[in-house]
């Protein structure tokens, strides 16, 4: 895996404003969805996804610049004495984050533990604790915290994301409808064995949306720039709009202009404590052809209305 710096074309110094820009523009080139079948574009995807997921956190960031952890998120273990990436008794806090896919192995995690088996309790943290025997520490019932990092789309819809034991089973957990970046899920049941008939702990899992894209949302409310035709600004029209619920016919009003809002109401995220959604609002922006043809060319140069007015006036005032 690459330095997620190189990736995304940033300098160790970068903004967070920088670092999502960056992802923004990389992320509109090599989309899947925007190159369907291009298996290039999704591999360069998800390299960049795994970059930005790094580089977007905070705590990530500053551990990957601390060399605690390398570029697809791993624990490094530190010299002299090799801590397991474990925070001390009843502190311990194991992250495995994803990329673009929809999937996230959770086998390092449970082999770690299974290979340990009972010589971690070699350590010792001195007297006994609850979940922790005599010898040192008892792995039995520990809860376990890792993160999983799933596609904006993913968790706006809602809907399974699958993850695979160790022993071969898969777990698919329900993301709920709605779900923000930072949302924690518990998994009942699904931490670390108990020893001696206990039960097993439970697994925590705090969820990390991927950026997307176009959508951007703002609470509730999700923000997009649409790209419109000369034809389509001037004329008006009825055009198909991308929205987390799939894509609906929107009425461009005649003599739209570049930055005028349009809302689609209900259109956005739904609210999990309210169930209310939100809005989508659609900016559009008039977007001329690579390659504008000669019969729009000499329209234009004999538009003697178009000569008459000046869009710069309002600036003068401010200069």
């Amino acid at each position: 895996m690459s330095d997620p710096y190189s990736v995304l074309g940033v300098s160790r110094t970068a903004s967070e404003a920088e670092i999502r820009k960056a992802f923004r523009k990389l992320a509109k080139k090599h989309h899947p969805d925007l190159n369907p079948g291009d298996k290039a574009a999704e591999a360069k995807f998800k390299e960049i996804s795994l970059a930005n997921d790094i580089l977007s956190d905070k705590e990530k960031r500053r551990r990957f610049d601390a060399g605690e952890i390398d570029a697809t998120g791993q624990e490094v273990p530190p010299r002299g004495f090799y801590r397991d990436q474990a925070g001390g008794p009843g502190g311990f806090k194991y992250q495995r984050g994803g990329g673009h896919e929809s999937f996230a192995d959770m086998g390092d995690i449970f082999e770690m533990f299974r290979q340990r088996g009972g010589g971690a309790r070699g350590f010792s943290f001195g007297g006994e604790q609850p979940g922790f025997d005599g010898d040192g520490f008892d792995m039995g019932g520990m809860p376990i915290t890792y993160s999983l990092s799933v596609p904006f789309l993913a968790a706006a819809r809602g809907g399974k994301q699958r993850v695979g034991l160790p022993d071969g089973r898969t777990l698919d957990i329900d993301v709920p409808e709605g779900t923000t970046d930072g949302t924690t899920l518990r998994l009942k049941g699904q931490g670390m064995p108990g020893r001696d008939g206990k039960p097993a702990g439970d697994a925590y899992v705090e969820i990390r949306v991927q950026p997307h894209p176009f959508f951007e949302p703002r609470d509730n409310d999700i923000h997009i720039e649409l790209p419109v035709t000369l034809s389509e600004a001037v004329l008006g029209g009825r055009v198909k709009v991308p929205t987390v619920g799939g894509p609906v016919m929107l009425s461009i009003p005649a003599g739209s202009n570049t930055g005028k809002s349009l809302r689609l109401k209900g259109r956005g995220l739904l609210d999990r404590r309210t169930k209310q959604r939100g809005d989508q609002y659609v900016k559009l922006k008039v977007v001329l052809p690579d390659n504008p043809d000669d019969k729009l060319k000499q329209f234009l140069e004999s538009w003697e209305a178009g000569k008459a007015y000046d869009p710069r006036a309002a600036m003068e005032q401010f200069t």
